[in-house]
């Protein structure tokens, strides 16, 4: 597997971790006090981290910092909708084809000189 696809992976994996630390608190958690929201997202972010740390670590071996961050930012957003849809239940919204359209256009103008060998 190419190191930018591995990369991509690692951190789709990782992102499932982070939006569920920083979001679903507000579902599953609404009724505890907030220092009890805090502390399971902490741990779930933990796990998030232990897969984000090495996904950066593997990328910046081929893309430079602003690539890394374009693609960990689709990512994000590509995670993010069926989180959203699914799990919290919340509309669809041409909102999100427009976010969507934004990130497409930013990762077109990261990547478009061409995938760099960082240092």
């Amino acid at each position: 597997m190419s190191t930018i696809l591995t990369t991509a992976f690692l951190l789709a994996l990782s992102n499932i971790f982070m939006t569920f630390a920083w979001y679903a608190h507000l579902k599953d958690l609404s009724a505890k006090p907030w220092i009890i929201a805090v502390l399971v997202s902490w741990g779930i972010a933990f796990f998030e981290y232990l897969i984000q740390v090495p996904a950066n670590r593997i990328g910046f071996t081929r893309m430079d910092l602003g690539q890394l961050k374009i693609l960990q930012e689709a990512i994000t957003l590509t995670v993010f909708i069926p989180f959203a849809i699914y799990y919290m239940k919340q509309p669809l919204r041409l909102d999100f084809l427009w976010a969507g359209l934004c990130i497409c256009g930013a990762v077109y103008f990261i990547f478009r000189g061409n995938v760099s060998v960082a240092q």
